[in-house]
């Protein structure tokens, strides 16, 4: 049997290695390099970062607002009765034997939740309460109110179904009167539907309107320095490596307008402080207006600089193959 054969080792491995790890080396330096030099650049002259930073600031803040005041108007509907409740006139004469065994049958629909059963003396008691009723409700001999069945809708029902549930006790012969306090609830939800769908257009629009003023000062830039471009490229330089800067830049003005904007919607919502709680006040304190999620604060300067990033990128490659 021949003796097996044993290969020395070369150095072409370790070699290797070497040259890819001082690559790497290199590309790390000089991405700490590009990120402080475009920051240094954006500081030379701040009159003009700080007017690009402002005008994308105030773009990105725009929906932020918007978004803020439409929860706000939710919660408004919410605090001014959100749940649908449906009310039952029972025809008068009917005693409370009727309008137990009413509200039990009515309690065993799917789509009924619960069922509150308000005697006429109930009736009676709550406008009392209301001003101007109290000296003519003396005058009555009687009490001519109706028993009320306050019906509520099952959570999650859609407005077909409470509809439809209203139509079937519309039909009962015991009842007078059917009114659906929810109807007012499905239009405002609809209105929110619209402007929740505004907002996101707005927003849409706005981005593209913060990449394009990212992408024209990069643009102006990079015509700024074309002759020290075109020496670079000569010299062998990438286009990765010329346009590395200038990313960085993007990265830099939608980080600090992200910041900015995220600035304005809490100074907006601080603002808005002390009237919503003199509203709130006005309704026993109900009203529990919300602010902007704190993920959404932090978010929106990472959108931003994804959005400086790509408008420098699509400029500068653009620039640099028209260089080329």
């Amino acid at each position: 049997m021949a003796p097996e054969t044993l290969q020395a080792p070369t150095a072409e491995t370790p070699r290797n290695e070497h040259s890819h790890s001082r690559r790497f080396a290199n590309w790390q330096e000089h991405h700490g390099w590009s990120a402080a030099a475009s920051l240094r650049r954006l500081a030379s002259r701040p009159l003009g970062s700080l007017l690009t930073i402002a005008v994308m600031g105030l773009a990105l803040a725009l929906p932020l607002a918007f978004y803020l005041l439409l929860g706000n108007v939710q919660k408004l509907g919410q605090a001014l009765g959100q749940s649908q409740a449906v009310s039952v006139f029972l025809q008068p004469g009917q005693t409370a034997q009727q309008a137990q065994l009413l509200a039990r049958q009515l309690g065993d629909r799917p789509e009924v939740a619960a069922v509150t059963v308000k005697t006429p003396q109930q009736g009676m008691d709550e406008l009392a309460k209301m001003q101007g009723f109290s000296g003519a409700l003396q005058t009555l001999d009687n009490n001519p109110l109706p028993y009320v069945l306050q019906l509520q809708p099952r959570d999650g029902l859609d407005a077909a179904a409470v509809e439809r549930l209203v139509s079937d006790v519309r039909e009962l012969h015991s009842v007078d009167l059917v009114q659906d306090s929810g109807s007012w609830r499905q239009r405002l939800d609809a209105l929110l539907g619209v402007g929740n769908r505004i907002v996101l257009v707005l927003a849409a629009l706005l981005a593209l309107a913060a990449l394009l003023v990212v992408g024209n000062t990069v643009r102006v830039d990079i015509a700024s320095r074309s002759e020290e471009i075109g020496v670079l490229l000569l010299v062998g330089a990438s286009s990765a490596f010329v346009r590395r800067p200038y990313l960085y830049a993007g990265i830099w003005y939608g980080l600090f307008s992200g910041t900015l904007a995220a600035l304005l919607a809490v100074l907006i919502e601080f603002a808005l402080a002390g009237p919503v709680a003199q509203l709130s006040q006005a309704y026993d304190g109900k009203l529990q207006v919300g602010g902007l999620p704190l993920w959404l604060l932090l978010a929106v300067p990472l959108a931003a600089a994804a959005l400086g990033w790509l408008g420098a990128r699509l400029v500068s490659a653009w620039q640099l193959r028209k260089a080329v």
